[in-house]
């Protein structure tokens, strides 16, 4: 047994031996009180604490979620609940003072995930590295995005970045309580993957964000995913109309059962999904709100959190689940007329399908079959184009930018899924083994790599600068756009897949 001190209470984790190091774990600390109840739908409110001592040796639910279907091989289902979900984990070397903390925000296109999922036990990271590493939930879907300012009133304007609102809690959170399990408060770089990496992308624009982290570390994500308040308007009456209600009994959105706001939730998760050949995202934060008053990508360029160091990149390979998972239907249109419409949707002007499919072609080397231009098409679209844009938005900024490209090839599907939208996640957190990333690594992923991996993000969160042994020294993003290519064998690579980007040069920010 052992206890820690926090200003809610006293918790109870446990210890254990990891990689021949002495691991402490605490797991299901609420970071927050319940948001369920009147609280529903309104920004975080500070936990009320407890007498005695707290049993923080297992888990704590999840936000409210339909499960995913089809459910990954490996993956448990989740247990949630509305009331106790504002939770994290934390893991700590023995024996340590003031160590890196490394904050982590799970992906899940803001609908589903959990910061207790397998794929991100921190022992192995922790152990390994001499970091202190926190996993946190955060409200979902319409909990957690749905706009409600015009329906509700002022006191909800804010009820569509909720998700993000209950992040900051948390990393208030740990500025105020992670010294006392060996973490130094003034060095926390906060991180994640997909969804999480949006978040994290976002955070950065936030002005309520500031002094909370030191560094940001950002894998497969963009700081363009947020709508309009008019966009995120026309979503919620749609919500609504699912939800079975109109404009005067909207406020019963406050009492329904969750599972009555899960359903309609899947039915407009459908419904998105009908409309985009990439990846429905449904539910995204609000901009003009008076967390999120201006896009994240202006505020950065404005100076917003310039001091932060930042590491960024994304996937070869981001696309391939949206074309390879997508079920055939005899209607669908050609690969070429798909990958077209996700062209459209991120913002290229239309008709320049053939010139795309040039640049493709002058960046691989070979002609692309119609998949190959599609996965191409939302890799970009959706991923690696607004991370270049964040890069760029970066220039001046007082932080230092690191960028990489992740290559090493999944062997599922027989290959096709190639270096794949979160492939990267098990080499961070040294996870090869896991059964959640058996079916993706196949048991053939290469050690050295996650060794490399997870000590460089460690390195950059105690000194700012990606590095281990091994690995080539990693230089600075500017200039000449240099990156970072990880793969079995790393390598800096100067612009790669320039061709695609200077395609999308000049494309407005989604």
């Amino acid at each position: 047994m052992t206890l820690v001190t926090t200003s809610a209470g006293i918790v109870r984790g446990t210890a254990a031996l990891v990689d021949g190091q002495k691991v402490r774990s605490f797991r299901g600390i609420p970071y927050a009180g319940s948001p369920a109840g009147g609280l529903r739908f309104l920004p975080p409110v500070p936990d009320v604490g407890w007498t005695g001592i707290r049993d923080c040796t297992a888990p704590g639910p999840a936000a409210p979620q339909n499960p995913e279907t089809p459910a990954p091989p490996g993956r448990k289902p989740r247990t949630w609940s509305e009331s106790g979900c504002l939770n994290l984990n934390v893991w700590t070397p023995d024996g340590g003072s003031r160590l890196p903390v490394l904050v982590w925000i799970h992906g899940g296109a803001y609908l589903s995930g959990s910061g207790s999922d397998a794929l991100y036990d921190g022992a192995h990271l922790a152990a390994a590295t001499r970091t202190v590493v926190v996993t946190i939930n955060y409200r979902l879907g319409a909990l957690g995005f749905l706009y409600l300012g015009e329906l509700l009133g002022a006191d909800y304007t804010d009820s569509s970045n909720l998700a993000l609102l209950d992040q900051l809690e948390a990393l208030r959170w740990v500025s105020r309580n992670i010294e006392a399990f060996g973490g130094d408060p003034d060095n926390v770089t906060v991180f994640g993957e997909s969804a999480g990496a949006a978040a994290v992308g976002t955070l950065l624009g936030m002005p309520a964000s500031r002094g909370l982290f030191r560094r940001a570390i950002m894998q497969s994500g963009t700081a363009e995913r947020h709508r309009s308040t008019e966009d995120s308007s026309r979503t919620s009456l749609e919500f609504l109309e699912l939800c079975g209600l109109d404009r005067a009994h909207a406020a019963e959105l406050l009492t329904v059962p969750v599972d009555h706001l899960l359903d309609a939730q899947e039915k407009l998760v459908q419904r998105a999904g009908a409309r985009t050949f990439a990846v429905p995202l449904p539910f995204q934060p609000t901009v003009g709100t008076p967390s999120l008053p201006v896009p994240p990508l202006e505020s950065v360029r404005n100076g917003i959190n310039s001091e932060v160091d930042l590491l960024i990149g994304t996937n070869l390979n981001e696309g391939s689940f949206a074309v390879q998972m997508r079920p055939a239907h005899p209607s669908d249109p050609s690969y070429a007329e798909r990958a077209a419409a996700v062209l459209a949707d991120g913002g290229a002007v239309p008709g320049r399908e053939e010139e795309y499919a040039r640049a493709l072609r002058s960046a691989v080397g070979a002609v692309p079959s119609g998949k190959e231009l599609l996965e191409a098409a939302i890799s970009d679209a959706v991923y690696r184009q607004p991370s270049n844009r964040l890069l760029d938005a970066r220039q001046g900024s007082s932080g230092k930018t690191f960028s990489y490209l992740f290559s090493w090839r999944s062997p599922a599907m027989g290959g096709k899924l190639g270096a794949c939208h979160a492939l990267d996640v098990p080499f961070v957190f040294r996870q090869l083994g896991s059964p959640d990333a058996a079916f993706l690594t196949g048991g053939t992923a290469p050690h050295g790599l996650s060794v490399m991996m997870s000590a460089a993000w460690a390195g950059f969160a105690r000194t700012g600068r990606p590095a281990a042994e091994e690995l080539p020294a990693w230089p600075l993003y500017a200039p000449g756009r240099r990156t970072m290519v990880l793969d079995e064998v790393p390598r800096v690579a100067d612009d790669p897949r320039r061709e695609l980007r200077e395609f999308w040069h000049g494309v407005p920010a989604g």
